[in-house]
């Protein structure tokens, strides 16, 4: 088949240059455009607490990873060494003499979802209800998440009665359309109560958060050892995909990017990285794999050139593609290290098929594609 063998020689002169291209430029991009959730509660409300149940970081707290964006605000990247995710933390509601209206300007450039945390049993909240408000007619954001904490300190009528409160309040501020959810952090059995519906309301807001706070069970070995490779597989899907946002650009960054993937996973598996195992990873998802790739890529590059059209629906197609191919290589590729780190035999079919699953996984927790 002369058309695949053409776009195989062509795939493995894009995903394994010969030369290291400088993605300086790709990776900040990504740092400055990181999906930001914009917490604002009281203090005591369950901020931080919140933040190390989410993270799995129990040392989270102000001044610890924590960064000052504004005089008053702060930020903190998760995962701290690759971020994927960054929170907004608004300091000092309800203190004397605070005026959250110029961080509530700065900060509004940048939140994509505001999460409003209040304790369930603190009916107080004019502080919060005020920000809320000048949030609410100073930004362009349109998602919202109530969560009320410490539910289980109320039983029955009274923690309804007293949720259905605080929803009035967010509702008289920011109309019906956001979700709320009940949470207590006080461990039950191991468990924070109701935390699987927790991360299911945020992984609304931005659904790589579902992939990196999942808590969730391995059927073998080698899912186990792609788990502790996914955080760093998800950041360069991450910065991947805010290259492609770029016109022209990620038609170098991309594959550059997931060069520079493989290789690290090849040495976090102990298999040495050269073109031998470049070229047996890539013909092993297949010709049909080599293909679409080059194609694609190419294609995507050319919709983004398009006025208007490109840089707004071109580009964000873009990004969710490049985000998924990234993440679906870096899993096929985990299985495959993983296989031959073992001298165990891989199966073409199966990489083909985690590739695959993982690709639409990975398109999906993008955020950039709609579902």
């Amino acid at each position: 088949m002369p058309m695949a063998k053409f776009s195989f020689d062509k795939l493995k002169a894009l995903i394994n240059p010969s030369k290291n291209p400088d993605l300086t430029v790709a990776e900040e991009f990504q740092r400055q455009n990181l999906p930001t959730l914009w917490l604002l509660g009281k203090t005591g409300a369950g901020k931080s607490t919140l933040l190390q149940a989410i993270t799995g970081n129990s040392a989270i707290e102000v001044g610890n990873g924590f960064q000052p964006c504004t005089l008053t605000a702060m930020s903190y990247d998760f995962p701290e060494s690759l971020p994927l995710i960054r929170f907004l933390d608004t300091r000092g509601l309800g203190e004397a003499d605070y005026d959250p209206s110029a961080d509530i300007a700065e900060l509004a450039k940048s939140g994509n979802a505001v999460v409003v945390i209040m304790k369930v049993d603190e009916q107080e909240q004019s502080a919060v209800e005020s920000a809320l408000k000048k949030i609410h007619k100073k930004s362009d954001i349109k998602h919202l998440l109530l969560i009320h904490t410490a539910v289980l300190s109320l039983d029955g009528a009274d923690r309804r009665h007293a949720m259905q409160a605080n929803e009035h309040k967010v509702a008289n501020i920011w109309g019906k359309n956001f979700a709320s959810v009940g949470v207590d952090f006080v461990v039950e059995d191991g468990e924070i109560y109701n935390y699987d519906s927790l991360l299911s309301e945020l992984a609304k807001l931005l659904p790589v958060l579902g992939l990196l706070a999942e808590h969730k069970e391995h059927a073998t070995v080698e899912e186990r050892n792609f788990h502790q490779c996914e955080k760093e597989v998800l950041w360069y899907a991450g910065t991947a995909a805010a290259s492609d946002l770029i016109p022209v650009v990620g038609l170098v960054s991309v594959p550059a990017v997931q060069a520079k993937m493989l290789h690290s996973l090849a040495n976090q598996y102990g298999v040495e990285w050269n073109k031998k195992t470049f070229g047996e990873i890539i013909s092993t998802l297949g010709s049909s794999f080599a293909l679409q790739y080059s194609l694609k890529l190419a294609s995507r590059q050319v919709i983004k050139i398009i006025p208007v059209y490109g840089q707004t629906v071109g580009a964000v197609a873009a990004a969710a593609m490049s985000f998924g191919t990234t993440y679906g290589l870096g899993r096929a590729a985990s299985y495959y290290l993983y296989r031959k780190s073992k001298g165990e035999p891989v199966s073409a079919p199966d990489m083909q098929a985690l590739y695959k699953e993982a690709l639409m996984k990975g398109k999906r927790a993008s955020g950039y594609e709609k579902t």
